[in-house]
């Protein structure tokens, strides 16, 4: 029979939390982890190689309104991968042990996932050339599953239920502080 003060409810709750399977978590360290790794690793390098290379030279010959878009742009997008590149090796760290999840999260701070978009207009947009503009669609859309999966991973390890306090571990540790001062 339930209480009325709802302390019945709340531990039927409290449990099934506690049974519960988290998702993102285990994707985090899944097979499909590793590939959006390799994927985001190998778009990283195959963009700095563009920007090294071709892009350069596609860059030279555009207007200069469409030039100054196109560094602006590159720009962006080698941010954009490098902090989703940033996101992707403090995950790695983790699943492989060489991080905490906590030690990951006073990492992450310095990692600045957003919901960004292109750098400019989209009319100037479209006289960029077609490998940039491909780089650029392949880089939002990774940066937003990462963005996802992270918030994701956030949301659920603040679902976890915190563990229970031992009393006794408190109350040891309040007598040495006693006498040690």
């Amino acid at each position: 029979m339930a209480r009325s003060d709802g302390s019945a409810q709340s531990a039927a709750l409290d449990e099934a939390a506690a049974n519960t399977v988290l998702f993102y978590p285990r994707l985090a360290a899944s097979a499909a982890f590793t590939t959006l790794f390799r994927e985001g690793m190998s778009l990283v390098e195959d963009t700095a190689a563009y920007l090294d290379g071709p892009g350069r030279e596609e860059s030279r010959s555009l207007p200069r309104p469409a030039a100054l878009a196109y560094a602006t742009e590159s720009m962006r997008l080698t941010t954009r991968l490098m902090q989703v590149a940033s996101w992707l090796l403090l995950q790695r760290a983790v699943n492989e042990g060489e991080l905490t999840p906590a030690q990951a999260r006073s990492e992450k701070h310095r990692v600045r996932l957003a919901d960004r978009d292109v750098a400019c207009p989209a009319e100037l947009f479209e006289q960029l050339p077609e490998t940039l503009r491909a780089f650029s669609a392949k880089s939002l859309r990774l940066q937003a599953r990462v963005v996802h999966l992270d918030r994701a991973l956030a949301e659920a390890e603040a679902a976890q239920p915190t563990p229970p306090r031992d009393a006794v571990a408190e109350q040891l540790e309040r007598l040495r502080a006693a006498f040690a001062g």
